[in-house]
């Protein structure tokens, strides 16, 4: 059996997640709001399956151990990239989630913004 990977969002992306949704409530209203906020969270749940599920990418073009799953999965709809590393730092296998981007962002250079 497979472990559960324990996620942990950083201040940024936390403050990313509420800004996408503050953003998606206004656009779009509060139903598609709350869609969306769905669709990130299940991206999110994933990963407690770890980093190899489906549709996880290692992107060394980033920066050494980051990897991105884009939130459009399983027939949802969605244009943001969680942006992630595997940390090493405690005993239960742990993601650390540092960002959450549109696709059209310049990822490392919003990483690099917050976490470099």
């Amino acid at each position: 059996m497979n472990p559960v990977w324990n996620i942990r969002l950083t201040r940024a992306a936390e403050d990313d997640f509420q800004h996408i949704l503050r953003w998606t409530t206004t656009h779009f209203g509060r139903r598609q709001g709350k869609t969306y906020a769905r669709t990130v969270t299940l991206a999110l749940s994933d990963l407690s399956n770890g980093p190899d599920i489906l549709g996880v990418k290692q992107r060394e073009d980033i920066g050494l151990g980051i990897y991105t799953l884009h939130v459009a999965r399983k027939g949802r709809r969605g244009s943001h990239f969680v942006v992630f590393r595997v940390s090493h730092s405690s005993a239960t296998p742990t993601i650390d989630v540092l960002r959450i981007l549109h696709e059209a962002m310049d990822l490392v250079r919003h990483l690099s913004e917050s976490e470099n």
